[in-house]
């Protein structure tokens, strides 16, 4: 029994004692308590102290290592980084590059993770806001709460400080006209030309067109896919698994590039081991961009396109989610516009239901006659 009172030279104000097991060792003592319910919740709040090796056996708090400093905590936040999103190559970059940028404030670097706190945090905003846009900060003070996270997660840190975002972050809402389409298609070296049609075709995340494998793709047409399809495995989000058509120019890049293709990617880096490096298409995009003069266009921005134009054509939320495996459905309704040739065909559809399943004059039910007058028909009902 864990708590007990003690029958043979026991405490004489009849405090309950304590004598139990964590691995072998056996603890014991007095609670110093007379009452049997928080003399349970003190043994049971002793031995999750015993366990998380924050007090000895008699209760005495035992002294804490001291925190390390971001830098030096920075190798194993990316390795665990690197174990957890080992399937996402782009997420592990991110984290280290934005970890770089947080090191490179020597305030914060050599600051131990119990000495982070919301000042500290405001003086490296107001550090970085003075060289970078508000969404470049934002990035980078994304990454600080997931290593506080984790520092508190394996007990160094007793708090994670809170961190509020810069305001007057421009979102991502470029959209590609047809006009620029085409400039940019006519210019664009590869594999950013290919890799553009098939995000602006599919809809695909960048980091899904990366992960593509040839296993993934048909050129067969299947079913109600005339020109075959892709399959999409894993990704973003619970919706992210999906099968999608491909358009004929689409299936003309991926025949063409299956040519003598001996990698199972279909995008490959220089020396055909691996996928594409992302990195690879952002810097060929960023002089496209400059060229062109199209300001607020980022790779993202051929999939903000793609759902786009499903939305102008007349496709509901519920369609654009499942193509772009959105992970809800309040995400995809941003892309259906409302208009009023679209209120006038769901009345018309309305209208037909109503023609089809209730026969009798303009829709009404044959058994229920149509009276000129509400005192007419609530007569009719009562009786």
């Amino acid at each position: 029994m864990a708590v007990f009172r003690p029958k043979r030279n026991g405490d004489r104000r009849g405090r309950f004692h304590y004598d139990f097991y964590i691995n072998g060792r056996r603890y014991q003592g007095s609670t110093g308590l007379a009452d049997r319910r928080k003399a349970e919740r003190y043994v049971e709040e002793l031995k999750a102290k015993i366990r998380l090796g924050e007090v000895d056996e008699h209760g005495k708090p035992l002294q804490k290592p001291e925190a390390p400093t971001l830098r030096d905590f920075e190798e194993q936040f990316i390795k665990s980084i690197e174990t957890r999103s080992a399937e996402h190559p782009e997420t592990v970059e991110f984290y280290k590059t934005k970890m770089r940028r947080l090191l490179e404030f020597t305030p914060l670097a050599g600051a131990r993770l119990t000495q982070i706190d919301e000042r500290l945090i405001e003086s490296f905003v107001q550090h970085r806001r003075r060289a970078v846009s508000p969404g470049s900060v934002n990035r980078e003070l994304a990454t600080l709460p997931r290593a506080l996270r984790l520092a508190y997660a394996w007990r160094l840190v007793d708090r994670v400080p809170k961190i509020s975002l810069l305001p007057g972050e421009k979102a991502r809402e470029f959209v590609f006209s047809d006009s620029q389409e085409a400039a940019y298609l006519a210019i664009a070296p590869q594999p950013l030309r290919d890799a553009a049609v098939i995000l602006l075709d599919c809809g695909l995340r960048v980091g899904e067109l990366l992960r593509l494998k040839w296993s993934d793709v048909c050129l067969e047409p299947v079913a109600d896919m005339p020109y075959g399809c892709l399959r999409i495995l894993r990704g973003k989000s619970r919706n992210a698994p999906r099968e999608l058509p491909i358009t004929s120019r689409v299936r003309a890049i991926l025949e063409t590039r299956q040519a003598g293709n001996k990698s199972p990617f279909v995008f490959t880096n220089e020396s055909g081991s691996g996928p594409l490096s992302v990195f690879t298409l952002e810097a060929q995009h960023a002089r496209i961009r400059k060229i062109l003069k199209l300001d607020g266009a980022v790779i993202h921005s051929f999939r903000h396109t793609c759902a786009t134009r499903l939305g102008e054509d007349g496709l509901d939320a519920v369609a654009i989610m499942h193509f772009m495996g959105h992970g809800s459905l309040s995400v995809s309704q941003r892309y259906v516009h409302k208009t009023a040739a679209m209120i006038a065909r769901a009345g018309a559809a309305l209208e037909a239901r109503n023609q089809k399943a209730l026969p009798g004059p303009h829709g009404v039910p044959a058994i229920f006659p149509v009276q000129s007058s509400l005192a007419h028909r609530r007569k009719y009902t009562m009786h």
